[in-house]
């Protein structure tokens, strides 16, 4: 059975805290999820900023194989004659087949929020509708706020989607506004409503008690065909329905259809939080780094006898990937699967094997730790085996702190390098001692190395190990770097969190190097 999705990733997503896409983001986006295979990509309200109607008039001009472009506004204003009000009239211009449409349907969003009577609500509603079909749109009703409507006065909640029916909507989209209803609620109010409306329904669920997902799924299999989220579940307040779940809920553990492309799932999940300058949590299920990765344990030998052990689905089904962790308590088995993408030729000598679980376990005694800094385990393992390319060497660095009056701190580095044999000094200027000594190191191997202008630091986290130290307690850096394809994690250890960092940084550098031209 075919599902429709609706990705309003670009008009509610863009109302959670901290995002704020150009045009050439939202176009981005557009091309990633026409791409991935929704139905409709609701892209915001024509009218209500310059950056919107610019986006409208580039999108419709788009050409798109999967997706129809959605724009997304109000009903008209209490009192308002519909052919005159600005938000009707940017809808019907904005050259696009498909409108959303939202109105109230809750008693206590029209007499307080609105202000403005039960009779007027609803000529909003039908006015709005009549006029935008009669011009040849096709209209999807948000029916706002519907669940706490139902529940305070079902009567007037079902009398506004009927309404809305009648008036020839496309679709009645029932909206979990406030984001607060349980799943058994959803099925008993979708069961009700089914009785009185004949189109197709449609679910738009937020997340604030965290059960837009199951909400969504519950909502599907009780008969509605239409569902609207945002891709990775950014929104207002807790966010949206995540249809990077959602998708793969329906389409892999039931008889649904969504989409053609599932196994770029995670995939489009990355892209989309790249673009909206967020880092994708770990722990996010189907797409998060996290969300394949066995410990050491009873799992990683479950896994790695039978994969459906302790996986519900093969990773690769969804474009994500298995990820065995190293931790503490790692043995010969688990360092031979890591050896599979480092040196599988020496997976079978347990010699080597066994010296290798021992190099392990003696830096995790020194407050290293490789669970997630598998660059810097996978250096150990090659400059164990003699392998390691020598691509430099830090001979000497120096940090300094100046304080300029009615300034920002300023911090200035100095190192000096050695590429075999020749030597290279170098200084720079940065914000914090890490971003000073990373500028100084890149500046000093860009003369050997200009192809490292391609690689960034991306996450910088520290941790103190023994806090009974105080100052002078252990510390841990681990550092993410990326060169915009691929993402690599190290890690430094030292009771001087400016060597425990050049540590990590000195990692991703011959990380890199070592990999630049696989």
């Amino acid at each position: 059975m075919k599902i429709e999705i609706l990705d309003s990733t670009l008009r509610d997503g863009a109302q959670g805290l901290g995002i704020s896409y150009t045009v050439k983001d939202k176009l981005q986006i557009v091309k990633i999820l026409d791409d991935y295979g929704v139905d409709f990509i609701e892209a915001g309200n024509p009218s209500s900023t310059f950056k919107d109607t610019d986006f409208f008039k580039q999108a419709v001009k788009l050409q798109l194989k999967n997706s129809k472009i959605v724009s997304f506004g109000p009903t008209r204003r209490k009192d308002t004659a519909v052919e005159n009000d600005v938000n009707i009239k940017a809808l019907l211009e904005t050259d696009t087949e498909y409108i959303t449409v939202f109105g109230k349907c809750s008693l206590l969003h029209t007499e307080k929020i609105l202000k403005t009577s039960k009779v007027e609500n609803l000529k909003m509603i039908s006015d709005s509708l009549e006029f935008l079909t009669k011009n040849g749109k096709k209209v999807f009703f948000d029916a706002e706020h519907f669940f706490d409507g139902f529940k305070l006065n079902p009567e007037y909640a079902l009398e506004c989607i009927k309404t809305a029916e009648n008036a020839g909507a496309y679709r009645i989209i029932l909206c979990d506004t406030n984001g607060g209803t349980f799943s058994e609620d959803i099925a008993k109010i979708i069961q009700s409503v089914k009785s009185e409306i004949k189109i197709p329904l449609g679910i738009h669920c937020h997340n604030d008690i965290d059960f837009a997902t199951a909400n969504t799924v519950t909502a599907v299999n009780n008969g509605v065909t239409h569902i609207q989220g945002t891709f990775i579940g950014i929104g207002e307040r807790c966010g949206n329905a995540n249809l990077s779940a959602v998708i793969p809920n329906l389409q892999l553990k039931s008889d649904y259809h969504c989409v053609e492309h599932i196994e770029d799932t995670t995939f489009a999940a990355k892209q989309i939080a790249e673009i909206s300058n967020i880092k994708l949590p770990e722990y996010m299920p189907y797409v998060g780094t996290n969300a394949f990765s066995h410990k050491a344990g009873m799992h990683v030998d479950g896994v790695l006898k039978a994969t459906e052990s302790f996986e519900h689905i093969s990773p690769e089904v969804i474009g994500n990937q298995r990820n065995i962790v190293l931790s503490e308590v790692a043995g010969s088995s688990l360092i031979k699967e890591k050896l599979k993408k480092i040196s599988p030729d020496i997976m079978d000598d347990t010699v080597i094997v066994n010296q290798l679980v021992d190099v392990i376990k003696k830096q995790e005694f020194k407050g290293f730790t490789y669970e997630v800094a598998e660059a810097s385990f996978e250096l150990i393992v090659l400059k164990y085996l003699g392998r390691l390319k020598n691509f430099f060497d830090v001979e000497y660095y120096n940090v300094t702190a100046t304080k300029e009056i009615l300034s920002e701190s300023l911090n200035v580095a100095a190192v000096k390098i050695n590429v075999k044999g020749r030597t290279e000094m170098a200084a720079a200027e940065g914000k914090g001692p890490v971003n000073a000594i990373d500028k100084a190191l890149r500046l000093a191997l860009s003369f050997f190395y200009p192809h490292l202008v391609t690689m960034s630091l991306t996450d910088y986290k520290v941790r103190i190990i023994d806090s009974v130290s105080a100052t002078a307690a252990l510390t841990r850096v681990l550092i993410e770097s990326s060169d915009g394809l691929r993402s690599w994690n190290t890690v430094g250890v030292s009771q001087d969190i400016i060597e425990a960092s050049v540590q990590a940084l000195t990692d991703s550098l011959l990380y890199y190097l070592t990999h630049k031209n696989d």
